[in-house]
């Protein structure tokens, strides 16, 4: 219960934070504190649920869709002050949906969990990929980076406006461009980490179940 509230803490905190992100240049920056805290919640409310001996599948499912939930929130409002390309949250909306639909289908019909004992994934690499330490890291790494760099930006613009030079226009201009880099740095390591789940969750969609089901629905 306790990691659940965490979980649907950071879903309401996210919300409080894109509307400091349209305020005044200090409170923009005190949303980009509220970001790091944000994401490092989603490491927080595992730790809680393994800690108090209360981790459950339903709970692991729970933290995917509120992790889901923040960074498309997040993409979609950097989206729309124009600091990423359209296509960024379009490219992690399709591929959450494409693998957390697999995912669902695999937890109905086999018990089988994203991560942990019971995973749907078959092969070593595709566990390695998907679930390992390292993966979740570097990936939990890249949002933090990419996330923090946006609102920076978005930070300095509005700072630029209101007459605060804290960095010159030249380093904002190259924090841009490094920005950029790690942005699409991590689209590629999510599609990286998502392909597999497609490849070993395929036979929960081509199975010998479907033609069954088309055949009793005529």
């Amino acid at each position: 219960m306790a990691a659940n509230i965490i979980t649907i803490g950071r879903i309401v905190l996210v919300f409080f934070v894109i509307v400091l992100f349209q305020g005044a240049f200090y409170y923009r920056l005190a949303a980009v504190v509220l970001t790091i805290l944000v994401i490092y919640l989603d490491s927080l409310d595992g730790y809680v649920a393994r800690k108090l001996g209360v981790a459950s599948d339903f709970g692991a499912l729970f933290d995917i869709a509120g992790d889901r939930i923040v960074e498309h929130i997040f993409l979609i409002f950097y989206a729309a002050m124009d600091i990423v390309s359209f296509w960024v949250p379009v490219i992690f909306i399709t591929r959450s949906f494409l693998v957390d639909t697999l995912r669902s289908v695999a937890f109905s019909r086999e018990g089988r969990t994203p991560f942990g004992q019971k995973t749907m994934m078959k092969s070593s690499v595709s566990r390695f990929l998907t679930a390992s330490r390292f993966s979740r890291a570097v990936y939990g790494g890249l949002k933090v980076v990419a996330f923090v760099l946006l609102g920076l930006i978005l930070a300095f613009q509005k700072g630029f406006d209101q007459g605060f030079h804290w960095i010159s226009q030249n380093w904002y201009s190259k924090g841009v461009l490094f920005t950029e880099v790690i942005v699409w740095v991590t689209v590629a390591f999510n599609l990286i980490r998502g392909i597999p789940v497609l490849v070993d969750g395929r036979f929960y969609l081509f199975d010998k179940y479907l033609p069954r089901a088309f055949k009793e629905d005529d």
